[in-house]
């Protein structure tokens, strides 16, 4: 029978997408494994491979829609003897956002076996679209619904039949209206030029903002010497003779990967029942795309060295910039850090990237003078101010952290033995 093609869940936090592009046209002949659609997500637009095989009989979203739900339907998949006419199409055919009317010649997008959403852990609630418009309607607090849907997703059902006392506190904190901006500046009369928003910077923005709305910040500053890391660095580089090329920030991500391993303390997300203390040192780098921010992960740089950090970091930044990064190699960091000081800033505070619980931001070095023993000598100094989730990281946690850290900084020898 014909099977249908949905919007594939391509990241646990994906609810919809935008169908970018089709690469098969109706007719065509689709082999397991082969490239049939690129889809934008909240992070990158990527491509779906087929999981099964057949030919491509009737397309059900067409190509340039956006906000496209996970699961819906957006095509139909022909098995051998089938027709065309065996194609029903199970909901209405979408026009692109664009303005263009005429039906595309391209076609549909079954899922490779990308990584699916997973059960629930900690405070993360996985559910569908649906079920949580219901349960936002009848007040139900999801975190104690079970979900019956795959990996543990909770539908619609889950929330119908959910048991007396899951009903959502009434006490949530009032959510303050958007400024309308655009409505202002029309009224204003003030000339300006339309940017519109892509999905990740859509996304970007939603997540910054529950960020700072439900995580409570904590901020610690603490300035570092870096004339041995600089040093360091340049001997390093000199003796590579152009193989490899280590960078400041290289050696940051390095030094917090071993104060996380020294320290587990600060390795840890909050979660309502526990605190959840990671094993590994996974360290997500803030990358600056053309599309918006995204943080690939280098992870377990604890047990890494330092080139093979390099070699990773600049791979990642370069496919991250092309959109072309895996959803694992995105999602699922333990501890964040980002760097701000290539562009002469000196100190900066960043959001906290939920579910971790601290993001260290790095300024630039600076020569200026420190007092030793009643002596006054020039070192270049660098600011480090890490951001913490005052629930799992508190004062003194995120400073016994901050100390280590220095140590790390300011001996770069002891990261490389």
């Amino acid at each position: 029978m014909p099977i249908n093609i949905t919007m594939p869940a391509l990241s646990p936090t994906m609810t919809e997408g935008n169908l970018a592009k089709w690469h098969k046209a109706v007719g065509d002949k689709v082999e397991a494994g082969d490239v049939i659609a690129e889809i934008e997500t909240d992070k990158a637009t990527m491509e779906v491979e087929a999981v099964d095989e057949g030919v491509l009989g009737k397309i059900i979203v067409a190509e340039g829609t956006e906000n496209v739900p996970v699961n819906e339907v957006i095509a139909v998949l022909l098995e051998e003897g089938e027709s065309a006419s065996d194609a029903v199409a199970q909901q209405p055919a979408k026009a692109p956002a664009s303005s263009k009317s005429e039906a595309p010649k391209v076609m549909p997008t079954p899922q490779k076996p990308t990584p699916t959403p997973q059960a629930p852990s900690g405070n993360r609630v996985f559910v569908s679209p649906l079920a949580r418009r219901l349960a936002a309607e009848k007040g139900i607090d999801l975190s104690a619904v079970k979900g019956s849907g795959p990996h543990g997703r909770i539908v619609k059902a889950d929330v119908e039949s959910a048991p007396t006392g899951t009903t959502a506190p009434t006490s949530s904190p009032t959510t303050v209206p958007a400024i309308d901006t655009k409505s202002m500046v029309d009224a204003l009369g003030i000339k300006y030029t339309e940017i519109p928003n892509n999905n990740i910077k859509k996304i970007t923005a939603q997540r910054l903002v529950e960020s700072k709305q439900t995580v409570p910040h904590f901020y610690l500053t603490i300035d570092c010497e870096i004339d041995n890391l600089l040093q360091t660095r340049k001997e390093v580089n000199d003796k590579a003779a152009g193989k490899y090329k280590l960078s400041v920030n290289d050696f940051i991500i390095k030094a917090c990967a071993m104060a996380l391993k020294s320290y587990p303390a600060a390795n840890v997300s909050w979660s309502n029942k526990a605190i959840l203390q990671y094993e590994q040192a996974d360290i997500s780098v803030a990358v600056s795309t053309p599309n918006g921010l995204i943080t690939p992960i280098v992870r377990g740089a604890d047990d890494k060295g330092m080139r093979e950090i390099s070699d990773e970091v600049k791979d990642l930044a370069g496919r991250a910039r092309e959109g072309k990064l895996k959803p694992e190699e995105f999602q699922g960091g333990t501890f964040t850090v980002s760097n701000l000081g290539m562009f002469g800033i000196k100190e900066f505070a960043a959001i906290i990237n939920p579910p971790q619980a601290c993001i260290l931001a790095v300024g630039a070095g600076r020569e200026q003078p420190v007092a030793y023993n009643g002596e006054i000598k020039i070192k270049t100094v660098m600011s480090c101010t890490l951001s913490t989730d005052h629930r799992a990281v508190d004062g003194a946690v995120g400073a016994e952290f901050l100390q280590i850290l220095k140590e790390y900084i300011e001996n770069p020898v002891n990261m490389l033995v």
